[in-house]
Formats: structure tokens, sequence, C-alpha cells
């Protein structure tokens, strides 16, 4: 099905290695930012002492050994969830996560999907959405049994990067160079919600004092969506700085990141700006800022304050926060510390310690909680229902 485009859809990029799923073998993919250097301020070259209790168990019974890059549960069902990651993989639960099977999309050919890198996935209410590169966009609309591509215009600034389920029919869409677009009838059209990319923004307002923006070479990552208000969050490409947008506004609004080390990555406490944004460094550094930040001005000093945590230099790829006082950080080197005070403190957890590779992401949904990582590694909390 056609689906025409307003100022819409990408370009190609490079694919992983196509090779059939039977001869599939165990890739390591090592993200640049995986293992930064150890602290010369203070920082050790061992993690601090390991968390007395192993909180996850690993998930053995994977089909296939790509690198994991995403899931979502259905907020309809919320037993019913999604793996995507490297190699076309395309995985399925309906146990809450305690299985998965292996699935694939009847629109693309075997040969064909194995080459597609499947990076993110969002559900609601039934209704999903999985984007990746080369540049795709799949949409289904009945909880899975079935999905429709959808085409994507070479006119789209920069590659399709993130999706967000916002409702029926509805999704929102960010590109590499910071492209917003929305779309209310299924994907058939799109509209910008931003008036001009990124690197446009930062070469208008060149003296604006943003550390880095003159440099700017156009490309963000690490986007985020803040789950109440819609408001987004992106890093630049370099670490140099970061950005954020609100509904509404016209533009992206950049800001100095407020030390000398580089940004890894950047998210919402909770999903929620309101309360607070944290922040992790180049040499294993993690901040969490005060709650309620002004995301629409530029003049906004975000006030970050260290959290306390020893990595021995490990980078912190995510932070994901189970309740209010319970948050888990994970890294390279598979690496994973857990906080019982709110993210104030941390200590070394031994869960992965006989796990090899990086853990590139964490996710709790409800009670249910998940670490995705290269190998095709998948961890599973313990306390998981």
């Amino acid at each position: 099905m056609s689906a025409a485009t307003e100022d819409s859809s990408s370009s190609s990029s490079s694919s992983d290695a196509g090779v059939s799923r039977r001869d599939l073998v165990k890739t390591t993919t090592v993200a640049a930012a995986a293992l930064s250097a150890v602290s010369v301020m203070g920082g050790s070259a061992q993690p601090a002492a390991a968390a007395a209790n192993s909180n996850w168990e690993q998930v053995t019974d994977l089909p296939m050994g790509a690198t994991l890059y995403d899931m979502d549960f259905d907020s309809k069902d919320p037993n019913h969830g999604w793996i995507v990651g490297s190699k076309g993989t395309f995985l399925e639960t309906t146990d809450a996560g305690k299985t998965w099977v292996p699935r694939s999309f009847v629109d693309l050919d075997p040969d064909e999907e194995v080459t597609y890198r499947f990076e993110r996935v969002s559900f609601k209410d039934g209704e999903g959405w999985i984007i990746g590169k080369p540049p795709i966009l799949l949409h289904t609309q009945d909880a899975g049994k079935s999905w429709e591509r959808i085409p994507l215009s070479p006119k789209l600034p920069g590659e399709p990067s993130t999706v967000f389920a916002t409702g029926p029919s509805s999704a929102e869409m960010t590109t590499s160079t910071g492209a917003v677009y929305k779309t209310t009838n299924a994907g058939r059209n799109w509209k910008a919600q931003v008036k001009e990319t990124i690197d446009a923004t930062l070469n208008r307002i060149s003296a604006s004092g943003v550390q880095g923006a003159s440099y700017f070479t156009g490309s963000i990552i690490s986007v985020v969506r803040d789950e109440i208000t819609g408001a987004y969050l992106a890093v630049s490409s370099r670490g140099n700085f970061f950005l954020t947008w609100v509904p509404g506004e016209d533009y992206w609004v950049p800001h100095n990141r407020g030390t000398s080390r580089r940004i890894q990555n950047m998210g919402f406490v909770k999903g929620d700006n309101a309360k607070g944004v944290w922040m992790s460094l180049n040499g294993g550094l993690l901040q969490v800022s005060e709650p309620a930040q002004d995301l629409s001005s530029s003049d906004n000093q975000f006030k970050f304050a260290d959290s306390k945590i020893r990595s021995g230099g490990y980078g912190i790829l995510d932070v994901c926060w189970k309740d209010e006082e319970e948050v888990w950080a994970v890294g390279g080197g598979g690496s994973m510390f857990v906080s019982k005070d709110g993210g104030k403190t941390f200590t070394f957890n031994k869960s992965a310690d006989n796990i090899p590779g990086n853990l590139y992401k964490v996710k709790f949904f409800g009670d249910k909680g998940f670490v995705l990582g290269s190998e095709g590694v998948l961890l599973r909390y313990k306390d998981s229902a």
C-alpha cells in the first residue's frame, strides 16, 4: 500500500551482513562509547564491591545471537511483547517475556529481511510500529498478526531514527537530523513538527554560546520522548551538547552540557521531565538533574548533581527507574549497577559477571524488567511476574 508523505522519508544506510538465519554466528557490535577511558579524577580501575544478590537471570532459549536493540510490550496486553535487533531479529512473547519466538514479515523476502537492523519498536493499545536500517518503517493495527510496510520517500532529511506509537493510527517519527513528523492516518501522510533541521538551527544561532554548536555536523543520537508531555531530548553525535524540543515550538533548543566530559546518553527520569533528567558522561560518570527542567528555554542551565557510582571507567549506556527508589544502570563490559535511594548512590551488581559483551539498554514495564545487549544477550528481572 502506497503512502504519501509530507516532507518525509529516508535515505539508505549500510546494513548488516546478509547471511541465512541458520548460519548466523555470534557477533559483537562494539559501540564507540561502550568502554570509556578510566576516569583520571578519582576513578577506580575496578568496579566497586558487588551487591550481594543476583537480581537478573539470562534468557537462554533465544533462537539467534544478534545484537538486541529495543523492546516493548503492548499496553492492551501486558504479557504480549516484542524484541527487535540486528540481522532481521524480530521476536515475540505472549508470556511476559519468559519465552520468545522468532517471527518474520510477509512483505519481506527471508534473504532480504536478514539484512535489516531493526532498531526501534513501539506499541500502544494493539497498534505497533518498527523502524530500522536500511530505512524501513513497519506498522500493525492488529497486535502484530499482520504488518504493513509504509513507504518512505528519499526526500526525508536524514535517516529515520525513532518511532513512537501515540494513539489510534497515530505516531511520531524522528530523523538523525532532528526532523520530527506526526501521522494521524496510519502513516499515509506525515506532517513536519519543526521548521528546520538541527544543523540549520545551530548555524542560525551560532553565536548563542553553545559550546561545539559551530562544529556541529547535523547528526543526533539518543533521542527520547517524554511520555507525559511529548517533549523530546537528544544528544549531539559528538556528545558535546544536548538539545530539547517541546510540542508547539518551531525549533529545537540547544543546551551546554556543563562539564568537560562528553555525553554518552541522556533520558528522562521514569520517562517524565517533571521527575528530572539523567545524563551519563565519558569515564563512567552519571548525573541527575533537579525535577521539572524548562525544556523550551535556551537560558535554562540544567542543574545536575553527580551520582555516586564507581564504574571502573566503563561507560554507562542506559539508566532506568524501576520505581522511585530502585534504579538500574548498564554499560560496557557487561557492567550493571543498582541504586536503592533513587539514583543518588549506586553499587556494582554481579548479575552479568559471566556475560561477555556490552549491555545497551535496560527497561522496566511495571514489575517486568529486561536488559538487552550484544551477542543476543537478554536478561530478565527475577521478580518479573
